[in-house]
């Protein structure tokens, strides 16, 4: 599924293309995906100036002067910008037509497994951070908001373990299972510890790994995942440097103890056992 990175780096492919353009068309070609389309709205865009491209978590947020079209990948959507004209995919299921200076451009929704959504907020719906799936959002990690003393005070009355409550979301938003992974390897801490029972110091190293994971998983363009590819058509080389996701059974890189692969909530934890305590 694509996490943090690998929205961040679509929403910096295609703002270049949407900001400032103007819709001339919208198009649905089925009913909906994880929810309907609002084909209410295909008419009312028409002759909107899209004003900025922005991210919250997952999430990316077209934003026009009379609302806001959020748009999820789901677990295999990608968004491309293409000229008008390209034959379509089997699974291209929504089309946004832009222009501007007579220049046409379209930014196409392909979406295989139809777990991506595209949604609209009217500024009429109330502040956009009260949409049912933006108001239980935690901080954005690459933000000032985000820190080891957020993390400490937040998880006091947290016996899950750390894995689970960084997936979670509602705490620090956007740190996926490839990312929780690596960061807590690089933070020295076992997956399986109650996050009520680290320290103001290993939380302070949890923190800076995350941000510094996250920011480096961006300039590499993010992971191959197996459905993801970047608005230019290139997959990102973040997963060469991985040191323990997706490595069961692989000497560590800097113990040589084998990583250790394990579920946690239906969802597998890779982990060094002599190097993350």
């Amino acid at each position: 599924m694509p996490e943090l990175p690998e929205v961040e780096v679509t929403r910096r492919g295609v703002a270049p293309h949407l900001e400032g353009r103007v819709v001339e068309q919208v198009v649905f070609r089925r009913e909906g995906l994880r929810w309907p389309f609002p084909v209410h709205i295909a008419d009312a865009l028409v002759g909107q100036r899209i004003e900025h491209v922005k991210r919250r978590g997952k999430y990316l947020l077209l934003g026009f002067a009379s609302g806001t079209l959020i748009v999820h990948l789901g677990m295999s959507g990608h968004l491309r910008v293409l000229p008008p004209g390209i034959e379509l995919k089997k699974h291209d299921h929504f089309d946004l037509v832009v222009g501007a200076n007579g220049v046409r451009q379209v930014l196409r929704l392909h979406d295989p497994r139809r777990f991506g959504a595209v949604l609209w907020h009217g500024i009429d719906d109330g502040e956009l951070e009260q949409h049912i799936l933006l108001r239980g959002l935690g901080v954005e990690p690459l933000e000032d908001s985000f820190s080891a003393e957020l993390l400490y005070r937040a998880t006091r009355k947290r016996s899950a373990p750390i894995k689970q409550v960084l997936l979670a979301g509602d705490i620090v938003v956007g740190v996926g299972n490839i990312y929780a992974c690596e960061s807590l390897f690089r933070a020295g801490i076992n997956p399986k510890t109650p996050a009520s029972r680290i320290s103001r110091a290993r939380y302070e190293k949890l923190a800076q790994a995350i941000r510094d994971i996250l920011a480096a998983a961006i300039v590499q363009g993010g992971s191959t995942l197996r459905d993801f590819i970047a608005v230019n058509g290139q997959s990102g080389y973040f997963q060469q440097t991985y040191f323990v996701y997706d490595r069961a059974g692989v000497p560590c890189r800097n113990c040589g103890a084998p990583i250790r692969q394990i579920k946690q909530g239906q969802r597998s934890t890779f982990y060094c056992a002599t190097c993350q305590r």
